[in-house]
């Protein structure tokens, strides 16, 4: 039985699909296990003006360089996916989010393993560098990899998923995705890193919902083939 019209690229192999389902579900998965960390981590707050402490600090932290991976390897599966006429959209995908992922692996890496040695945290200018207070080197990268490279990635894979039912869902959460995070760059503009805030429904809530469903699109794909 032939593929279904929304993953027709000829080069979808079994291990392609394979790659699609299990890194769709392991970026929705990931996610949800952020947000529930995150909203313990901030329940558990001595005050609102803390930093969430640990463990809920580092297991985010490993959360989110796990994440990162996973949404490549989606995107990759993406491509190969893609009908021929839109395979240059999808590997455009698969670029800036690998641009975004090596900033955000290097960015969360080096907060987990330097922020709190004492060796950089006596340093005067370690808040400069590490700090998720505006401004700081750390925030500056961290906006650079959600709210530009990001959004530009989730548009391109948006272009490239073709076809009805779950294949036009996700092309709207791809975009809305997208649109959130690009928006998330007003808070630069007026320095106000509350508005920065709304990349977060971006990245963090409608592209994860996404990648569930590209997950099921791809096992969906494995399944007719199959049959």
């Amino acid at each position: 039985m032939p593929l279904p019209a929304d993953l027709t690229g000829d080069s979808l192999t079994p291990s392609a699909r394979k790659l699609g389902a299990i890194s769709g579900a392991a970026v929705a998965f990931l996610c949800l296990a952020y947000a529930v960390i995150l909203l313990v981590g901030l329940l558990s707050l001595p005050s609102p003006n803390r930093q969430i402490q640990q463990p809920w600090f580092t297991i985010m932290e490993v959360l989110i360089i796990c994440i990162s991976p996973a949404m490549v390897a989606l995107t990759v599966a993406l491509h190969a996916g893609a009908s021929t006429d839109r395979k240059s959209l999808a590997l455009a995908s698969v670029v800036f989010m690998s641009m975004s992922a090596v900033i955000t692996c290097t960015v969360h890496f080096a907060i987990l393993t330097l922020a709190r040695n004492p060796a950089f945290a006596s340093e005067p200018w370690a808040r400069s560098v590490f700090s998720f207070q505006w401004p700081s080197v750390a925030y500056a990268l961290d906006i650079l990899s959600w709210d530009v490279l990001f959004p530009v990635a989730a548009l391109f894979a948006a272009l490239s998923v073709q076809g009805p039912g779950l294949a036009s869902a996700v092309r709207v959460l791809l975009y809305a995705s997208a649109a959130l995070a690009f928006l998330g760059l007003a808070g630069v503009a007026v320095e106000n890193m509350q508005v920065r805030n709304v990349g977060i429904l971006g990245y963090a809530v409608l592209f994860p919902i996404a990648a569930g469903l590209l997950a099921s699109l791809f096992h969906k794909a494995g399944n007719d083939n199959a049959a």
